[in-house]
């Protein structure tokens, strides 16, 4: 099974420990909350559920018919104890896969329901991973700006600033968690980190837009 798979699975089991539902909930949940799966088909979505189902990890089961005649049940897919269990020992999981750039939003979005301990463990191997390319992208850009024409570069530099955010944001939530700030308010800056077009628009330093956006 490819990673990409395994996520969209986790992603499904999270949502169905919230409460049972449909398939459609449950795709527009995923397209509505998780970059990864803005553009998640049906066709992606319906062969997940049934290995879930076949896996014994979800139940599928039909809802009473509409009140219009002729109009039938949807089905509706319930969580199982077993998908619990196995949703328990995924989020107790802390190893390189759970801050990949195919993870990493799951697994953010799952935190409700994960231990502090796995939460600090993988927002460091996040911030790790994003430094390291952080540094590999000024490098590049630093030798290879000057041969770009000026949109190139420009979309070059947009792609380092995204990461710089990210770094930055990431360094706030690990501060929360280490309980060495107060309360941070998320939702702005979750939106922010992973894009942000402002800085497509008139080139700019990246030093100065990374001063504005902190």
């Amino acid at each position: 099974m490819s990673t990409r798979a395994q996520v969209l699975e986790l992603a499904i089991l999270g949502r169905l420990s919230e409460s049972p539902t449909h398939g459609y909930e449950i795709r527009k949940h995923l397209n509505a909350t998780l970059g990864a799966f803005q553009t998640l088909s049906y066709g992606s979505l319906y062969p997940a559920l049934k290995s879930l189902t076949a896996k014994g990890y979800i139940a599928a089961s039909a809802s009473e018919p509409g009140s219009l005649a002729g109009r039938r049940g949807k089905i509706v897919y319930e969580l199982t104890g077993a998908g619990r269990a196995h949703l328990e020992d995924a989020l107790a999981s802390a190893g390189p896969a759970a801050w990949d750039d195919e993870a990493f939003d799951v697994r953010f979005t799952l935190f409700a329901e994960t231990d502090a301990t796995t939460r600090l463990r993988i927002l460091e191997g996040r911030r790790a991973r994003m430094v390291e390319r952080m540094d590999m992208l000024r490098q590049s850009f630093g030798r290879t700006s000057r041969r770009m024409d000026d949109y190139t570069r420009e979309l070059a530099r947009h792609g380092l600033e995204q990461v710089e955010r990210e770094v930055e944001w990431l360094e706030k939530v690990i501060d929360t968690e280490r309980g060495t700030r107060g309360p941070l308010d998320l939702r702005p800056a979750a939106s922010a980190a992973p894009d942000n077009a402002d800085a497509a628009g008139d080139p700019v330093h990246a030093d100065t837009t990374n001063k504005e956006q902190a």
